[in-house]
């Protein structure tokens, strides 16, 4: 990878870092969609703002039917992979999602082999068990603070939403690289057309299945939507210049669990840290070794 790319995606991880913590002072003890749709309406905000400051905000404007279509579809995607993540880190521990959420490239690999029947070499496979081994290690360490992998309803959420998140990973590669886009353009509608399917997904709660916690404002939700923005910005920089692999940009990005999990844990007061730490170094030795094919 070149200097520019390296340090793009670098940046991005750290804002990533800072984000899921903002994030997770956002949605505690918080209403998951009203700070959804806050965070997500404040991060385009910023981002037109700045690119009417650039002079750039007209350039960004004009897109085809075709682009608009595929761009929603990205939307969605992420739209769904967020109300999952968000749900799951109100429930639990950051300390528990910010690990699992980095298993995404495992998933893209499980994808690829269930879906194009990819056999996976040697050292993937060993990247593989790595990972469940991570798995493995978290459940063990969830039962100390009552959390079962099997029953928990944050567990099946934050596995929902890195699903949807390493699909919507492969479906940038093809925006930027496969259909061309234009990434300021791509961002901007994209983050549009988000604001607009989380704003009538908050309009349907609230007439038909409310949300029972009370909404709280915090100084912390648009800075979840600004610090995004950047993150995002940096990365799909990152993601346009020809021939990087989205397996390791996907990589660096998520080394940023490393500054989330010891941030968060100290922060946030969470317990039984050595058994988490453990099964983190389980689960980022096999994201390591499912990128060295």
């Amino acid at each position: 990878m070149s200097l520019s790319v390296t340090v793009a995606i670098l940046l991005s991880s750290l804002l990533l870092a800072f984000y899921d913590l903002a994030k997770k002072h956002s949605v505690r003890d918080n209403a998951v969609i009203s700070v959804l749709v806050l965070a997500t309406f404040s991060g385009f905000l910023f981002y037109a703002a700045a690119l009417a400051l650039a002079g750039r905000l007209v350039c960004v404007t004009a897109f085809t039917a075709r682009e608009g279509g595929l761009i929603l579809v990205k939307a969605g995607l992420v739209g769904c992979s967020w109300t999952f993540v968000y749900y799951a880190m109100r429930a639990l521990p950051i300390s528990v999602v910010a690990p699992l959420r980095a298993s995404a490239p495992f998933w893209t690999l499980v994808g690829a082999v269930a879906l194009f029947s990819e056999i996976p070499t040697f050292v993937q496979g060993m990247g593989m068990a790595c990972v469940l081994l991570g798995y493995l290690a978290f459940s063990l360490a969830g039962r100390t603070e009552g959390i079962s992998f099997l029953r928990h309803p944050g567990i099946r959420q934050v596995f929902l939403g890195t699903l949807l998140g390493a699909a919507s990973s492969l479906y940038d590669k093809y925006l930027l690289q496969g259909a061309g886009m234009n990434r300021e353009m791509m961002q901007f509608w994209f983050s549009l057309d988000l604001t607009v399917l989380l704003g009538l997904y908050w309009l349907g709660r609230r007439l038909f299945l409310p949300e029972r916690v009370t909404f709280r404002w915090r100084w912390t939700i648009p800075v979840v939507g600004v610090l995004l923005i950047c993150a995002d910005w940096c990365y799909f920089l990152a993601l346009s210049e020809p021939g990087v692999f989205i397996s390791r940009l996907s990589l660096i990005r998520r080394s940023a669990v490393v500054v989330t999990f010891l941030v968060g844990a100290a922060v946030f007061r969470e317990k039984n840290l050595l058994g988490k730490a453990l099964a983190l170094a389980a689960i980022l030795a096999g994201v390591v070794l499912l990128c060295l094919y």
